[in-house]
């Protein structure tokens, strides 16, 4: 169901992947069939040398799905309350990730909105607690084969040229927090807004 993208097009650097996912679909067949789809705007990356990853002290139970083969869906909790949205990035075994931090609803909006209990079209996917919540992804999805699920895929959708993005420091770390690996569509209503400093 990844179309165009391939396992060897996310067995890269999660630098290399993360702006380049940027207009591509994220798609989820609900339990009851019900179909949702979101144009990714906003992600941020992280590799095994990064403080601010969850790969940095090696692999555990909990990051085990970071090591697995590239494409595959890690899924982690934030503050023990929210889900975030993870695409595993290198070669099997290597650690990296790309966080999916925002998109832009385009089908199932309603479902959605059930899911994130608001009819607000910008708070549905509008940061990565919001965006798992409203596609229904919890740790039960976690490892699952982006490349091959019938419930959660990729779909190439139309990638945002370079000149269309923007490069910026990364939100809500403290280590590591200048690395600018946040890629976001300029100028779009759906992205995160950056903290001021």
């Amino acid at each position: 169901m990844g179309g165009e993208l391939s396992r060897r097009w996310f067995a890269r650097p999660a630098p290399d992947v993360a702006p380049e996912l940027i207009g591509r679909h994220l798609v989820r067949r609900l339990p009851d069939g019900t179909l949702c789809r979101v144009r990714i705007v906003e992600t941020e990356a992280y590799e095994p040398d990064d403080p601010a990853s969850h790969s940095f002290r090696g692999e555990t139970v909990r990051n085990a799905s970071m090591f697995d083969e590239p494409g595959r869906l890690y899924v982690y909790l934030v503050y023990g309350i929210h889900h975030a949205i993870n695409i595993v990035t290198g070669p099997r075994g290597h650690g990296g990730a790309v966080l999916v931090r925002a998109g832009e609803p385009l089908e199932g909006l309603a479902a959605m909105g059930r899911l994130r209990g608001t009819v607000e079209a910008r708070a549905l996917c509008r940061g990565p607690g919001r965006l798992a919540q409203a596609l229904d992804v919890d740790r039960t999805l976690d490892g699952i084969d982006l490349l091959g699920s019938d419930d959660l895929w990729l779909a190439p959708g139309r990638p945002v040229a370079a000149s269309d993005r923007s490069q910026t420091r990364r939100i809500g770390v403290s280590a590591g927090a200048e690395t600018r690996w946040r890629w976001v569509e300029t100028g779009s209503v759906w992205s995160t807004p950056l903290p001021r400093r």
